[in-house]
């Protein structure tokens, strides 16, 4: 069953990676009306389930691998079968660390396949129904690491590189359709993927980066911005790592 939709507000609203950290805490900081009708996409139907308890809105779980490319055409259809989608949120991320890739490189796999290969294939069957519908915005979440990945992480920073590439070119593809894509770029977020490190500089929550999401997506989608940086002086600082030099920049240790 659709919900209708509360002027201002999304009436449905679809969150890929249904249990992240982030993911779950742009949709507390909506304010939408209770009756919002919110799909999370995940593995794990009791963290689902559970994660659903902490929302104010009618919730459904539905199962969904990043890692499963072959279904999520039909994944798509299924959930548009059910009413337009206003908010497309995608989420789903691990974070291997890089000595187990070394060790492990079928790791490597795993992570590209989460982080990249599996939003690319989601959201082109996405982009082309809400292209369709002629509304609705899609929300990527890419990373600070996506500038210039480093040797502590590079194929995590390879990974959001390509997602945040493809983000930008969809971007693109879909101007004019009346479909957007807000493109987040948050710095070190401290919570459950990074528990055990240490904080990088111009470190943020999950809550400040739902608040920056719920922000951008209440403001008019005719305005030019499209890339969301948390916190916003972290673009400055992005700006700053493109011109470190080859030989510095070798020698950082994270």
């Amino acid at each position: 069953m659709t919900s209708a939709k509360t002027p201002g507000h999304p009436a449905r609203v679809l969150l890929l990676g249904g249990t992240s950290e982030i993911g779950l805490a742009i949709l507390a900081a909506l304010g939408a009306p209770p009756e919002t009708e919110i799909l999370l996409a995940g593995r794990d139907e009791a963290a689902l389930e559970a994660a659903g308890k902490t929302l104010p809105y009618q919730i459904r779980t539905v199962r969904y691998d990043a890692t499963e490319t072959a279904g999520h055409e039909d994944f798509i259809r299924d959930v548009f079968a059910g009413g337009p989608v206003d908010v497309l949120i995608s989420a789903a991320g691990v974070l291997i660390p890089q000595p187990t890739l070394d060790a492990d490189p079928r790791q490597a796999a795993v992570l590209i396949d989460t982080n990249f290969t599996g939003h690319v294939t989601t959201l082109l069957a996405a982009a082309a129904r809400m292209r369709a519908q002629g509304s609705g915005t899609i929300v990527v979440l890419s990373s600070v690491a996506a500038v210039r990945p480093r040797k502590a992480n590079m194929v995590y920073g390879a990974a959001k590189a390509g997602l945040d590439a493809f983000a930008r070119g969809l971007a693109d593809s879909l101007h004019g359709s009346g479909v957007r894509v807000l493109l987040i770029r948050p710095g070190f977020v401290t919570g459950r993927m990074t528990a055990g490190m240490d904080p990088a500089p111009l470190a943020t929550t999950p809550a400040a980066v739902g608040a920056a999401v719920a922000a951008a997506l209440a403001r008019d989608p005719g305005r030019d911005s499209r890339t969301v940086w948390v916190p916003q002086t972290l673009a400055g600082l992005a700006g700053a790592m493109r011109l470190v030099p080859r030989p510095a920049w070798r020698r950082m240790s994270r």
